[in-house]
């Protein structure tokens, strides 16, 4: 069993790689079944069970409304037994040219090294203005795997 400065640690250098453009150890941290849920009443809101999900109805989607990769910088981290609390920001641009840049913040619980759950809180207007409706599985055109 990890402890609260381990699961830190662990989702301090996720986010130190995706500061740096990386998203394969945050992907890679996801355990098979995984859940994530979205706070709030938008298109986007709900919850995604299992990494398929993850990637395909979440990830995937996101990613296809933006022009270029989401930069996220993560600058307070709480961690208390399994959990970690991440708040960060993010920036991109969506491929109609309007600023996505949004405030999160994330509350993960990881077993054994892989992130069990995350629960996701952010401005829901700005995803609902700038990303409008999400293109659910088969309109995928990117890579799922990069935020």
């Amino acid at each position: 069993m990890m402890s609260a400065t381990d699961n830190k640690r662990l989702v301090q250098g996720i986010f130190a790689e995706l500061a740096a453009g990386n998203s394969k150890p945050f992907v890679d941290s996801f355990a098979d079944d995984i859940q994530w849920t979205i706070i709030g009443s938008t298109e986007w809101s709900g919850t995604f069970r299992g990494k398929r999900s993850v990637l395909t109805e979440l990830l995937g989607p996101l990613r296809a409304q933006l022009a270029e990769r989401l930069k996220v910088t993560a600058h307070r981290f709480i961690a208390d037994g399994a959990h970690v609390v991440v708040e960060g920001r993010g920036y991109a641009t969506t491929k109609a040219g309007q600023a996505y840049n949004n405030t999160y913040c994330w509350i993960y619980r990881l077993t054994d090294g892989k992130v069990q759950e995350v629960t996701e809180y952010m401005d829901t207007q700005l995803v609902a203005d700038a990303l409008g409706s999400p293109q659910r599985v088969g309109s995928m055109t990117s890579d799922p795997s990069t935020p």
